[in-house]
């Protein structure tokens, strides 16, 4: 059992942290390793604690939890978050092990993973299958996961994997999870759900907070045991709540470092302690806190590899007037509970009114009621009576007449707008209330929007309401979503009072309204939302987008908008280049911080740390994935027709699958293992998964190396360079090394020099493509009759010392997609390849390997190149430049060369793909006539129906080991190439759009 949980956790750390295969000499856990399992064996741990707890356990027939560990790292208020669980079957026979725990409805899933007797099963993201049958924790997926709202008013969403663990044996569970932290009332708040439904050995939640501005207000409230929600607890501690003294201490065991812009969090109850806040496993939510200093302007930009994220939420600003008018519903489920609550919150919301407000009141079933009929009434005392009146006299009855609701509320408002008392500079809104769906009137949901948009013609804003378990939240939602609302679940056991009063107190105070936020033209693309209906006290803004030229000195950024009494206009200009260097300063300090010392725990929860790392590099990026995918699925529902809708679900999905998102448009798909009858693992065909991610596979293996068993890593320590996987990849490396490759000239290498090769025609052309920095170019493009796509990322550096370039551009990342027969993609960059077909491998470069996954195959010379196989017919080979001690111009970068195309079709297009099955001429074309009258002429190549000008040129491939004669085409290619530079920039790393750029975006 020791030797097997030694291989356990060592592949652990494979598959979390793949790159430090070839990086650690020594164990990743420490010499302590061995004795820390014996510190949360329950068959050890009930000696050292007190008899009731020892009786629980003893007790427990399912498998133990022996280790819970959840760390988060929150960068500029993007959280990830790495959750690991181990689980111990401490009988012989094979028993059902439960991994279940609560993310946030806003959070996406971005990987799971099961460790299982020694092997890996990896999840995969996958399109979702129109039509299929829902089923709770079906394939993984959180329940609910489709039927709950795009924007993520729920509350939480629940993952749930069940699996047969062997008998005597463990099994670890991988999450991973990532959400924009929103920010509401003033605060952002990180909520993570400690549930684990048992006692367990060891406990421990770390929690990193860094941020660019200053942080402030952090406070760790106590365990959150009540099914309410965040909501409801907003209410209690918001401006307008009242003024009550309440425990604030944070849970026992909470330590609290907090530095200027860092703040670490840390929980871990021992078994004891826990069994004094529950036995039953359930302590409840712990949740964070935090707001940061912001100025007034334009607010936070941050930029970070060809990417930025802008936060706005500017502060002491006059309050904006508001119309408004409550529709609550009064129909006969309202009976009871409800009815009370929605009473008592409307009474508290009666007293935050202000005097520059105008409101009304509607109540609705199979009858309308409105209180002031034809008019909005100010806040006066006199009204306020009133009002409390007609709340207090309501009494549920009848049916639930949605349409006719809505229709009243919005002819109600719409001539008020109209008349000569509405003010100018105000907004206006509904708030919609219901418990039901529509039982009277027009009850069909497409009629019922399209009233609504009718009535409303986008002069106001609709925020929408459900009560319980028995509302329509979809057509809630669009309604919101489509008449530039919000909408917010209340769950039947929720504290509705509390949460109504919550939600008012976000929208009660509106600062700005018509927002356009603009930047400089040109300079940016791909941008998410940036024209805003409003703008309420407390919330925030948050814009991210694409720098289309990084090299720029500055960003020009504008916001104009409305207050109470004008028009207001901000402008600055964003120096990016500080800006880069400011956002990777403290993506440094939040990566050291998430890794630093030994944290509680095994190395599981080290793994987990150190996983963090690569996703935070890109956090920027991933931010601009996260609201482009929120965008898309709100589009989604707000279209008018068939083909918008699929057009905005094809963009969702798409994303979705490159960032590796489970959303509501994507299943999550994991191989469960096979346990024999007698509760032993079934034999694997091949090498073990587990091995895999890191070994080479074993049909890949030369034939004077020994086929590897899990077993045969026991003998030494995990990460010894002495271990038999270690001499197993030293006998594969000598004999790749020993094999010369051979490719075309074919390639895009360097600064980046382009190089083409033409058989038939027996010359060679080259040209250069003065990119920027962040931009992804199309190299070849075969989508739709091969599946094959290349594409390519370009770096920045600056120029040498009297060069009369500013700037030099590097491939820093390569990615090849296939479609055909599945999808699976190969991401190359100058530290690692990650394969993503039938198994999913992380593969260091500076190791040498050789792995085969369905029609994918990847074979590495340690720090030298990789070579890429799509079924036998096309192959392409990256060279990998590293320096030691580079200069300021050098940054680490890859080479693109292509070896085999026959696989490739006569429509491949791209950079180099378009002329593989070309063929040019050369010609001499008269240039001008000297003064004695010759006429002098200039090469030309004939390409299609076009001449381009050329001149000879040198050029060095293959790292410089040969020298290549070409025809060198200026001016980015001008002519050469089919259409203009811009034509080749894509959207991101796995778009497959055919030519011309986006027909087939993927």
């Amino acid at each position: 059992m020791e030797k097997d949980c030694k291989m356990l956790v060592w592949t652990l750390l494979v598959c979390f942290s793949p790159c430090v295969l070839g990086q650690l000499e020594e164990s990743p856990f420490g010499d302590d390793f061995d004795s820390d399992l014996t510190d949360f064996d329950p068959d050890i741990a009930p000696r050292r604690v007190p008899r009731q707890v020892k009786t629980i356990l003893t007790k427990e027939t399912k498998p133990h939890i022996q280790e819970l560990a959840i760390k988060t790292t929150i960068i500029s208020r993007y959280a990830f978050t790495a959750v690991s669980c181990a689980m111990l079957n401490r009988h012989s026979a094979a028993a059902e092990g439960v991994f279940q725990f609560q993310i946030p409805a806003t959070a996406y899933i971005s990987n799971f993973t099961m460790i299982i007797g020694g092997r890996v099963y990896q999840s995969e993201v996958r399109p979702k299958e129109k039509k299929v049958k829902q089923e709770k924790g079906e394939n993984g997926k959180p329940k609910n996961k489709e039927s709950g709202d795009a924007s993520g008013e729920s509350e939480v969403e629940v993952f749930r994997m069940a699996a047969s663990i062997p008998g005597r044996n463990r099994a670890v569970f991988l999450l991973t999870y990532e959400e924009l932290l929103r920010r509401r009332l003033g605060r952002y708040e990180h909520v993570t759900s400690l549930r684990p439904l048992q006692l367990v050995s060891r406990l421990s939640l770390d929690v990193t907070i860094v941020d660019h501005s200053p942080i402030t207000h952090l406070e760790v409230l106590p365990l959150r045991n009540g099914k309410s929600s965040s909501a409801a607890a907003n209410a209690a501690s918001g401006p307008n709540a009242p003024k009550t003294p309440a425990k604030t201490e944070p849970p026992v065991t909470t330590a609290i470092k907090h530095d200027k812009n860092l703040c670490k969090i840390t929980f871990g109850p021992n078994i004891v302690q826990q069994a004094k806040i529950t036995t039953n496993g359930i302590l409840g939510d712990f949740v964070i806190r935090y707001d940061v200093e912001r100025e007034m302007g334009i607010g936070d930009i941050q930029v970070l590899n060809g990417h930025f994220v802008h936060y706005f939420a500017p502060k002491d600003l006059p309050v904006v007037p508001k119309n408004v008018v409550f529709v609550i519903d009064t129909s006969a489920s309202m009976l009871g509970t409800k009815i009370r609550q929605t009473k008592d919150a409307l009474f508290t919301i009666l007293k935050d009114l202000r005097p520059g407000d105008r409101f009304n009141f509607i109540s609705f079933s199979n009858k309308i009621k409105v209180w002031q009929p034809n008019r909005l009434v100010p806040v006066t005392p006199l009204n306020i009576r009133d009002a409390k009146k007609f709340i207090y006299m309501l009494v549920p009855t009848g049916g639930t007449n949605i349409d006719g609701a809505i229709h009243t509320g919005s002819t109600l408002l719409s001539d008020y707008l109209s008349g000569p008392d509405a003010s100018q500079n105000s907004v206006s809104l509904i708030i919609f209330l219901t418990d039901g769906r529509p039982t009277v009137g027009e009850t069909q949901s497409p009629a019922i929007l399209g009233n609504t948009r009718s009535a409303v013609q986008e002069k106001f804003c609709i925020f929408t309401i459900g009560i319980g378990n028995d509302v329509d939240y979809r057509l809630l939602e669009r309604m919101a979503l489509e008449n530039c609302g919000m909408m917010r679940r209340i769950r039947e056991e929720a504290d509705a009072s509390a949460m109504l009063k919550g939600f008012y107190d976000e929208i009660g105070t509106p600062l700005l309204s018509d927002i356009r936020i603009n930047y400089t033209e040109d300079s940016v693309q791909y941008v998410t939302q940036h024209l805003f209906t409003n703008y309420f006290n407390g919330s925030e803004i948050v814009i991210a987008g694409k720098l289309t030229n990084q090299s720029a000195e500055s960003l020009h950024v504008q916001v104009t908008a409305s207050n109470s009494d004008k028009s207001i206009v901000l402008e600055t200009d964003v120096p990016l280049r500080q800006r880069q260097i400011e956002t990777e300063k403290h993506v440094k300090a939040a990566t050291a911080a998430a890794t630093a010392g030994k944290a509680p725990g095994s190395g599981i929860t080290q793994a987990a740390g150190v996983s963090l790392v690569s996703v935070a590099e890109d956090f920027v990026e991933r931010v601009w994935g996260f609201l482009s995918v929120k965008e898309g699925l709100r589009s989604r529902l707000r279209s008018q027709t068939s083909k918008e809708r699929e057009g905005h679900i094809q963009q969702a999905t798409n994303l979705s699958l490159a960032y590796h998102f489970l959303t509501p448009l994507t299943s999550l798909v994991v191989e469960k293992p096979e346990v024999l009858a007698d509760g032993t693992m079934a034999p694997a065909p091949t090498l073990a998964p587990a091995a895999g991610k890191a070994a080479p596979s074993v049909n890949e293996l030369p034939d004077d190396v020994e086929e590897e068993t899990p077993q045969s890593l026991d003998g030494k320590k995990p990460g010894s360079r002495s271990s038999s996987l270690s001499n197993t990849m030293g006998k594969v490396e000598r004999r790749l090394a020993k094999k010369s490759i051979t490719v075309s000239k074919t390639s895009a290498d360097g600064d980046p020099h382009f190089v083409v090769e033409f058989p038939l025609s027996k010359l060679t052309v080259c040209f250069n493509i003065n990119g920027e920095p962040g931009h992804i170019l199309r190299l070849v493009s075969d989508h739709k009759h091969s599946g094959v796509t290349v594409n390519g990322k370009l770096i920045g550096a600056p120029a040498p010392p009297g060069s009369h370039k500013q700037q030099r551009t590097y491939f820093s990342t390569i990615t090849i997609v296939v479609d055909r027969p599945k999808r699976a993609y190969i991401e190359v960059t100058p530290k690692k390849v990650i394969l993503d077909g039938r198994d999913r491998m992380v593969l260091p470069c500076d190791s040498t390997v050789a792995v085969e996954s369905g029609a994918l195959s990847v074979a590495i010379v340690g720090k030298s190149n990789v070579t890429v196989t799509v079924g036998g017919t096309v192959s392409f080979v990256i060279l990998v430049h590293q320096y030691k001690n580079p200069a300021p111009y050098q940054r680490d970068h890859l080479g693109f060369y292509i070896s085999t195309s026959k696989g490739l079709s006569h429509n491949c297009h791209g950079l180099l793909g378009q002329f593989l099955h070309e063929e040019v001429g050369l010609a001499q074309s008269p240039a001008n006539i000297s003064a004695q009258g010759d006429i002098k002429t200039s090469p030309v190549l004939k390409v299609k129906d076009r001449s381009v000008p050329v001149v000879q040129k040198t050029r060095r491939i293959y790292s410089g080991t040969q020298s290549v004669d070409c025809w060198f085409a200026r001016n980015n290619a001008a002519k050469l190439i089919d259409g203009q530079y811009e034509d080749y920039l894509m959207s991101h790393m796995f778009d497959t759009g055919d030519w011309p750029h986006g027909t087939n975006s993927a």
